[in-house]
């Protein structure tokens, strides 16, 4: 797990989830990968638990106010089995892991989730778990930007937003 002040390979993993379209093992197998969570094939039953915690996670990105957000981490971590620990293996400097090794991927990924969003809201105040502003757009994000303003999930959706606000101030009657 790469570490960063912004909750790390869990928070990333979080918005990923939250994200995804399809929570079919084919569909999930690569994005648990990309994240070094996945060491076995995920079975359905397991997509099906970790969309429903999809679903969980969702409604701590984009949250105003933070006392709410900290609720809805707090239960998160509630329900997780985390006990973090700081390991140093395959030649990485020392980072933490919020998981046993021996778990299984479901609660792997709930530890990581749920832990990686609890640091995102220790080091940033929950700021930095944003959802796109653009209206009709769904999509969750950790803003991981230097000055820690983004309002969009990407540019396209950045860019529509600023230019219908161009062409509403430009319009001419005729």
């Amino acid at each position: 797990m790469h570490f960063n002040a912004y909750g790390g390979n869990g928070a990333a993993l979080a918005a990923d989830l939250v994200n995804a379209t399809d929570h079919s093992p084919e569909a999930l197998e690569p994005m648990l990968t990309e994240h070094g969570m996945l060491r076995t094939e995920l079975t359905p039953a397991q997509a099906g638990l970790l969309r429903a915690w999809a679903g969980r996670l969702a409604p701590v990105f984009g949250e105003t106010d933070q006392d709410t957000q900290i609720k809805l981490i707090n239960d998160l971590l509630d329900e997780t089995a985390s006990k973090p620990y700081v390991s140093a293996h395959d030649g990485r400097e020392p980072h933490l892991h919020f998981f046993s090794v021996d778990a299984d991927i479901v609660s792997r990924t709930r530890d990581t989730t749920a832990g990686g969003l609890a640091l995102a809201m220790s080091f940033s105040g929950g700021r930095r778990l944003g959802r796109c502003d653009r209206r009709g757009c769904v999509t969750v994000y950790v803003d991981t930007s230097r000055n820690g303003r983004r309002r969009f999930c990407s540019p396209a959706c950045a860019n529509r937003v600023n230019v219908a606000a161009h062409r509403a101030r430009t319009v001419t009657p005729r």
